[in-house]
């Protein structure tokens, strides 16, 4: 029977042709509203079927696009129903470029395209904050060099801790929550948002859609500080304000008690000198006037 014959050729095809690398061209691609995505992968000689289930698509770092060029890993299964086959992705690579680059990328555009890093959405950052909420870590390198910095410049700075995980699958979700927490609440001048250095996979929660549309939406104004000076998250152009490390940020956004003194003692220096110029002008003019007399 056809059936049989079909049963024999998918028992020889997926129990010989499993773990299989495939290179070529995307073609006819379709991300299905069920989640799954279908899609063709051609050469100039061939061109094979590729069906890429949910379950693998949830951890794609990108979205593949018509023309584009990739490796798919993969088992040969057959369609039974339809007397194909096709390839079963298990994984996908994009050619001459890493998947979490082309994520940042694609990224990029699609929310600039939405005006979200422009520069006339940004907000003013506070010149004298009195409580500043800090999403981040509550146990890494970053919240100590930032409350170390604090206590150096004023003590009397308030910093609000929101402990969220700043690393690996679902950190994004805690970030944005932290952001929006702090939104609710009318106390909060100013946000931070950060983490010390890692990889970039470390630093991927920044680079994340729910992140940046979270920075984005936010009322009170929003600091980035995310890993060092020579790492650049979307999480940076989203927000008010782009400090270099979290160190840099605590220095930037902490008011100096020391030199705030300094500048009163200054004006009231200069308002001093000022005064004594006054009545030294005037006591003049009054000893001109009595000698005239």
């Amino acid at each position: 029977t056809v059936t049989a014959i079909t049963r024999m050729i998918t028992t020889a095809l997926e129990q010989t042709y499993c773990d299989l690398w495939a290179e070529g061209e995307i073609s006819g691609y379709l991300h299905h509203s069920s989640g799954h995505r279908y899609f063709a992968l051609k050469d100039e000689n061939a061109i094979i079927k590729i069906v890429l289930w949910r379950s693998v698509g949830a951890y794609l770092k990108f979205e593949p696009k018509n023309g584009q060029k990739v490796r798919v890993r993969g088992d040969i299964t057959v369609y039974e129903k339809g007397g194909n086959y096709q390839l079963s992705a298990k994984e996908m690579l994009p050619i001459g470029i890493g998947p979490l680059e082309l994520a940042f990328r694609q990224l990029h555009e699609k929310l600039s395209a939405e005006g979200l890093f422009a520069e006339e959405r940004k907000q003013p950052i506070p010149e004298y904050a009195g409580k500043i909420g800090i999403v981040t870590s509550p146990t890494g390198a970053a919240i100590r060099d930032i409350i170390n910095i604090a206590r150096r410049r004023n003590s009397s700075v308030q910093l609000i801790i929101y402990p969220a995980r700043v690393q690996g699958d679902g950190a994004e979700k805690s970030i944005a929550a932290g952001i929006e927490y702090f939104n609710t609440r009318e106390d909060i001048e100013l946000i931070i948002v950060g983490r010390g250095g890692g990889s970039l996979e470390d630093l991927w929660p920044f680079n994340t859609e729910i992140t940046v549309r979270a920075i984005a939406a936010s009322r009170v104004p929003v600091v980035s500080a995310v890993g060092h000076e020579i790492d650049t998250t979307l999480s940076d152009f989203a927000s008010d304000l782009r400090a270099p490390t979290p160190s840099a940020a605590a220095e930037l956004v902490i008011w100096s008690q020391a030199q705030f003194r300094e500048q009163v003692e200054g004006m009231l220096s200069s308002l001093a000198s000022g005064l004594q110029n006054l009545v030294d002008q005037a006591r003049l003019e009054l000893r001109a006037l009595v000698s005239r007399s």
